[in-house]
């Protein structure tokens, strides 16, 4: 089982691979704006190191190959050393088959903004496999494992400060549409790792709460959590429940609270993350129902 496990999992990263090195080759290098990556570092660098520009980047992948498998584990790491090998061959081959690729939009601009839109679907299906494309993907799983940044704001933040050095190198307008596409670029990561994972944290004050309640638990079989509050205006003691939920779940408990009590306070916030830590102990005024979550 495990071995099936293992070769869907390396099956649905090479299909990630083959989709990004496709974005990174159609649009990415005819808008010849590629200066967020760790090739844009070794451009700026080989003007004061005295290297070539593939030896600055095969040096400076290494080193984060390396400190990827240190710091992130050695899954990531074997990962990451795979699709790093398997990106260029992708890219060789689209080389052979089309030699003369020019852009397909006459845009640098347009390109830039295809190539974020394209990228980010695999880039986001590589970070939840626990891989990366490597490069300045690795800075990015760093910043968010050590600092908690979210991975796309990491990999935006990462791709910009390499973006304004290469001023040195590249014209001002290449340096701009280079900042705006790897900014988009962090935010489109962003939306697809989260989009889909995406949990609502719902909080209602109804009269109807055994209703809501128990549909929480039956018809979404969900959990909950009832919390004892007091009104501030009538000093009157009322239970709020608390439940997290689905886009599913969500779309369906609102509708169900409208139909029930159209005069339920509930306020909605959006949660990324879900820890569950067995130790916590409610206190005596917080009752638990149990459900899936």
């Amino acid at each position: 089982m495990k071995f099936i496990d293992t070769v869907k999992d390396y099956a649905i990263i090479t299909f990630a691979t083959i989709w990004t090195a496709t974005a990174v080759f159609f649009f990415l290098i005819p808008s010849q704006t590629a200066v967020g990556g760790i090739t844009g570092l070794a451009i700026v660098l080989s003007n004061v190191i005295p290297l070539s520009v593939s030896t600055i980047s095969l040096i400076m992948n290494v080193i984060l190959l390396i400190l990827a498998f240190m710091l992130l584990g050695k899954e990531f790491g074997i990962k990451t050393v795979y699709t790093s090998l398997l990106t260029p061959i992708i890219v060789g081959i689209y080389e052979r088959v089309f030699p003369n690729n020019q852009s397909l939009t006459g845009s640098s601009f347009i390109d830039v903004i295809l190539h974020c839109f394209f990228v980010g679907v695999p880039l986001a299906i590589l970070f939840n496999r626990n891989a990366s494309s490597g490069g300045i993907d690795i800075v990015a799983k760093l910043l968010n494992k050590f600092f908690r940044m979210e991975l796309g704001s990491a990999l935006s933040a990462a791709g910009i400060c390499v973006a304004v050095s290469a001023i040195f190198v590249y014209n001002i307008e290449v340096v701009a549409i280079s900042i705006f596409g790897t900014y988009l670029n962090g935010l489109v990561v962003d939306h697809f790792i989260f989009g889909s994972t995406q949990k609502k944290r719902v909080c209602i004050l109804s009269k109807k709460e055994e209703e809501i309640k128990n549909f929480i638990l039956h018809e979404l079989h969900s959990g909950a959590t009832i919390y004892e509050c007091r009104g501030a205006y009538e000093n009157n003691i009322r239970h709020e429940i608390l439940t997290i939920v689905d886009k599913n779940e969500y779309v369906k408990l609102m509708n169900y609270i409208t139909k029930v009590d159209e005069k339920a306070f509930v306020t909605v916030y959006a949660v990324n993350e879900v820890l569950y830590t067995p130790k916590l102990i409610p206190n005596q005024n917080t009752k638990l129902f149990g459900g899936k979550k």
